[in-house]
């Protein structure tokens, strides 16, 4: 028999009290109770937004968060500086596209991140820029934006700034008031430790003053404004996916009680134990910024990157991510975010380690193994 095992950047793993309370029955969306618990999951977003601000609960993906924040803060025509550097960053530029932004794109190569004084000199160039936007977490490539840093950049500026977290809320540091993040979208099924279906949207007083001064927004399912207008009774325009609402509570409950510190420091703690093991089998990470929800390993010469990935599930249960476009099979991806736990991490590393000696790839039994450990072990001192 083989074990299923999750390591894929979304859907992550969920907690077992989580997905039991998703095998109750479905029950009426605009009860009291219902209500309440929309109350008590908005606060506990709050704290993982690291928000003082209004935070609105869309039924969609991640995406439709995005296109959320396009939609209300920009007119056809209106400036936005693109900070791109993977396949996310792209996700962007089609929705502006789409919505006929005046694009300004500031571009790297994918396993690099955008330096803070490109968007400094772009802002510079283009002071008529309305929103700027940018990905925390790029996992189509592994690396990790320094959104603080673009933060005291746009502060200065009449420009919003608008962050995709999707993938990194809750892996990776992040402090939407105090970075001065206008509008910071994240989705349910990454380290909120959920199924896909929800999206989360926190929005400062800034943003809702370039947002109210937008009357001919071209949004109806995704206009925020209707969603706030709700909050007061903690409800929502439209039918939510309540079941799933009820289950986030859960997860939600489990990062209170761990801690949005103690949350990064453990993601932190397994980024560095990942890296170690990968490292050690003499494998070359592909991303320069690496971020801690998951790791991006570069394919060997030589090496079958699909073959490897598809013995790995298999055979051993364990589900690794393929590169995206022009990068399949060129890269794996490792999550480790979430519902995840050292030596969770541990056994995706001697799988992986297991599969590659298979393959005839030249790295010594135990290596990765031995190196996590002593990254973890580090805790012990």
């Amino acid at each position: 028999m083989t074990k299923a095992r999750l390591f894929t950047p979304g859907p992550t793993p969920v907690p077992e009290e989580t997905l039991l309370e998703l095998a109750k029955p479905v029950t009426y969306h605009r009860t009291a109770e219902q209500k309440e618990t929309l109350k008590e999951v908005l606060e506990e977003l709050k704290y993982v937004f690291q928000t003082q601000n209004d935070v609105i609960v869309l039924t969609a993906s991640g995406t439709g968060g995005m296109e959320a924040a396009v939609v209300n803060t920009l007119s056809a025509g209106d400036k936005a500086i693109l900070l791109t550097a993977g396949r996310w960053g792209e996700r962007w530029r089609g929705i502006l596209k789409a919505y006929q932004a005046n694009l300004v794109v500031v571009e790297m190569p994918y396993g690099k991140a955008v330096p803070p004084a490109a968007l400094e000199q772009a802002l510079k160039e283009h002071p008529d820029t309305v929103a700027v936007f940018s990905t925390l977490s790029e996992t189509s490539t592994g690396v990790v934006h320094d959104i603080q840093a673009y933060g005291k950049i746009v502060a200065s500026t009449p420009s919003l700034l608008i962050v995709d977290s999707i993938s990194g809320l809750g892996a990776c540091e992040c402090r939407t008031d105090a970075w001065g993040i206008d509008i910071n979208v994240t989705g349910s099924q990454k380290a909120l430790m959920m199924p896909p279906g929800l999206a989360y949207v926190a929005v400062s007083p800034k943003a809702w003053r370039v947002i109210e001064g937008k009357p001919n927004r071209r949004a109806f399912y995704f206009d925020l404004k209707r969603y706030q207008a709700k909050l007061a009774e903690n409800d929502t325009p439209y039918t939510p996916a309540n079941t799933l609402i009820k289950a986030q509570k859960l997860s939600l409950k489990r990062i209170r009680q761990e801690g949005i510190e103690n949350l990064w420091s453990r993601h932190a703690l397994m980024g560095a134990m990942a890296r170690a093991g990968v490292q050690a089998m003499g494998l070359q990470l592909f991303s320069e910024t690496p971020n801690n929800g998951l790791t991006v390993i570069t394919v060997p010469e030589g090496i079958d990157g699909n073959a490897i990935l598809s013995k790995l599930e298999k055979k051993h249960g364990y589900k690794l991510a393929n590169g995206q476009d022009n990068l399949k099979g060129k890269i794996w991806r490792l999550s480790h975010m979430g519902y995840c736990d050292p030596f969770d991490l541990i056994g995706a590393l001697s799988a992986l380690e297991y599969v590659l000696l298979e393959a005839g790839y030249p790295c010594s039994a135990g290596a990765s193994v031995a190196a996590a450990q002593k990254v973890l072990s580090t805790k012990l001192v």
